[in-house]
């Protein structure tokens, strides 16, 4: 038997993975082609490396069909719903930072909180008769953070595009997205409400609560923990 370690199989956040693991003895690499999915792990005996997207890590450690993943904190808190009974944080990475918030366009200058997203949420509807369009990836997240507060004449569009260009495009008043720099807002004339944002996300190395621990591998976590320096 073996741990199975879920990481992104592409990109900036596989290559900073690798070089977090590499930078604690233990080495990721890929041994195929970029369109193959074989994987190796040195440093470390127990431990098959599974290269996935990360937005399929969350149900992969939900479902236990890997042990552990690293995988955007906000990815398993929109995909799973009551997370932290299927997955355990084992390190926040400290890469892959990014917020979650909420934005409206800059010409709306009395809006600037919830509360006023809240009273011009009322005003649209009650001039138009439908709900004041938000559009996100994040229906959870943001679903959950408007009801706690208090925000309710509101209705959530899927975007599975560029979710910045909806407000200009006409199919949404407001976004809610994942920004690191916030320069794509500025370019589409997009202003973050003040306070906290809704989630501050990072790189993090998860445990599933789900999977099978038996056979020896509770003595192989164990080990790796001890090899990547976090403690029990």
């Amino acid at each position: 038997m073996s741990i199975k370690l879920g990481v992104p199989s592409k990109g900036r956040l596989m290559e900073k993975t690798f070089e977090w693991f590499g930078a604690r003895g233990v080495t990721l690499a890929r041994t195929g082609s970029d369109r193959e999915y074989a994987a190796a792990v040195e440093g470390i005996d127990g431990v098959e490396l599974v290269l996935l997207s990360a937005g399929e890590i969350p149900r992969e450690l939900a479902a236990g069909r890997i042990h552990l993943g690293v995988t955007g904190s906000d990815l398993v808190r929109e995909k799973l719903g009551l997370w932290e009974d299927k997955v355990a944080e084992l390190a926040l990475m400290g890469f892959g930072h990014a917020d979650l918030i909420i934005a409206v366009p800059k010409v709306w200058v009395d809006v600037n909180t919830l509360d006023d997203l809240d009273a011009v949420a009322a005003a649209f509807r009650a001039k138009h008769g439908f709900r004041l369009r938000i559009a996100t990836k994040y229906h959870r997240l943001i679903r959950d953070h408007l009801r706690d507060h208090g925000v309710a004449d509101y209705q959530l569009v899927d975007s599975q595009g560029a979710t910045e260009g909806t407000v200009k495009n006409e199919t949404a008043e407001a976004i809610a997205d994942i920004t690191s720099t916030g320069e794509t807002l500025r370019a589409n004339h997009l202003k973050i409400l003040s306070g906290a944002p809704v989630h501050k996300s990072q790189a993090t190395l998860f445990k599933s609560r789900k999977a099978n621990w038996d056979g020896g591998n509770r003595e192989r976590l164990g080990a790796l923990v001890e090899r990547l320096g976090l403690g029990g």
